[in-house]
């Protein structure tokens, strides 16, 4: 069959789902992750042609796009900070929101680097995060912080192999603990400690969109609707013990929750508490140091 004409069959069966921008990125992102084509064939060569078993794996991708599952999981890859990180149905897909909390953490990073006069690949830090899912945070500053000790902790055991499988691929060497930080035993002490732990209400759930809420890990995403901040409560305790001095916390946080989040550092050990909206002016991103 000529690829054109994949290409067609690709709208005419998406056409009602997804808008035409949409369906030529997934159509484009099919035949270069599995045909290993350039985006600009069609446009050289319009009359190239499939093989059957050329064929099987686009048409496969497009019967699991027509129930709405998300490419990163059909392909089996996501980007995040120019970082290639492979996702399954055990983690996250990393959103570009969470690439502004760790860009925060390493502009912070290059300014005390600039007050100690140092270099970022000689900063040495202790960082963990916690809820690592794909370890795309976790890799991200292991990445840019070569000279950081980098740890994360995950409840999800499949996520634990996902993020090991990651660091790898990226050439980083973390720390891995499976732990709950609602009961950790972990003991150790940390110059930084980020997180992104779930924080989607049960009453948000019909504002999700199907291919976030049908494929997904529940447990990544949704808290109670009556304690919805039991995981911010908790990796604050855990941060007044095992955040050093002047240390820091980075969480990204339920946009409707900002300010009850900030809240919860009231009568803590924390100061210099900051609010910070994301791309799309949400409140997304908090910061606060440890006294």
């Amino acid at each position: 069959m000529l690829l054109k004409e994949i290409k067609d069959i690709f709208h005419k069966e998406l056409g009602e789902i997804y808008p035409k921008e949409e369906i030529d990125s997934f159509f484009y992102s099919c035949i270069e992750h599995y045909l290993k084509l350039e985006r600009f064939i069609l446009a050289i060569q319009p009359g190239i042609t499939l093989t059957k078993e050329e064929e099987q794996p686009l048409f496969k991708a497009l019967s699991e796009l027509k129930l709405e599952k998300p490419l990163q999981y059909i392909l089996g890859t996501a980007y995040f900070m120019d970082l290639e990180l492979q996702v399954d149905k055990n983690v996250l897909i990393p959103r570009p929101e969470t690439e502004e909390l760790v860009q925060w953490i390493l502009l912070d990073a290059e300014r005390s680097r600039s007050v100690i006069s140092t270099s970022l690949n000689d900063l040495s830090l202790q960082i963990l995060d916690i809820g690592t899912g794909s370890g795309c945070i976790a890799i991200a500053l292991a990445k840019h912080l070569p000279n950081a000790k980098v740890f994360a902790l995950d409840v999800s055991e499949g996520a634990l192999n996902m993020a090991r499988k990651n660091a790898v691929s990226n050439g980083v060497d973390i720390t891995f603990f499976h732990e709950d930080i609602l009961n950790t035993q972990l003991e150790h002490n940390f110059d930084i400690i980020v997180s992104n732990p779930p924080y989607v209400r049960e009453l948000e759930k019909s504002e999700i969109q199907k291919n976030v809420k049908e494929f997904e890990p529940e447990t990544a995403l949704f808290v109670p609707d009556e304690d919805p901040l039991v995981f911010y409560r908790a990796i604050i305790d855990f941060a007044e013990k095992h955040l050093s001095e002047k240390g820091t916390l980075y969480f990204e946080i339920n946009q409707y929750l900002g300010e009850e989040t900030k809240a919860l550092f009231d009568a803590r050990n924390f100061s210099e508490i900051e609010l910070r909206k994301d791309m799309f002016g949400n409140d997304r991103m908090l910061k606060a140091i440890k006294k």
